[in-house]
């Protein structure tokens, strides 16, 4: 009879406890959150890094077949993502500077500012093949 008490008498978390318990997580979230921020961010710059190795090779590839650099993305054949601005999931601008016989330069620029200080990311890739960030966010 008395396992049946135990059982019958089930007791749940109050509405109170599980209050506190959602604040205390919340807390702990905007705690961690501005040391995550830089880790975001430098994840998101992976893919601007990753464009504009594969706008290198090409150029590279377009060099040795007509020994020029191409004037045009889709001539080497990049194709850009869609922008998140468009829907899309890419969140940087692939664009050619300039190119002629010996050299080129792309940049890679985002659309979105990461931290909201009006700042937008850039970053640049030339024939060398050095990929370097011109404009930090």
């Amino acid at each position: 009879m008395r396992i049946k008490k135990l059982l019958l008498h089930d007791d749940g978390f109050s509405l109170t406890e599980l209050m506190v318990v959602l604040v205390i997580i919340g807390v702990l979230v905007l705690l961690a959150l501005p040391r995550l921020l830089p880790v975001v961010t430098k994840a998101k710059t992976t893919e601007a890094k990753l464009n504009l190795k594969q706008v290198y090779m090409l150029q590279k590839t377009y060099k040795f077949e007509y020994d020029k650099y191409s004037s045009s993305l889709s001539e080497i054949g990049f194709e850009q993502e869609i922008l998140v601005t468009d829907r899309g999931t890419a969140r940087y601008k692939i664009e050619l500077v300039s190119s002629d016989i010996n050299s080129f330069s792309a940049t890679a620029t985002s659309v979105v500012d990461f931290d909201n200080d009006g700042t937008f990311n850039v970053w640049e890739v030339k024939e060398d093949g050095v990929i370097k960030e011109i404009i930090p966010d």
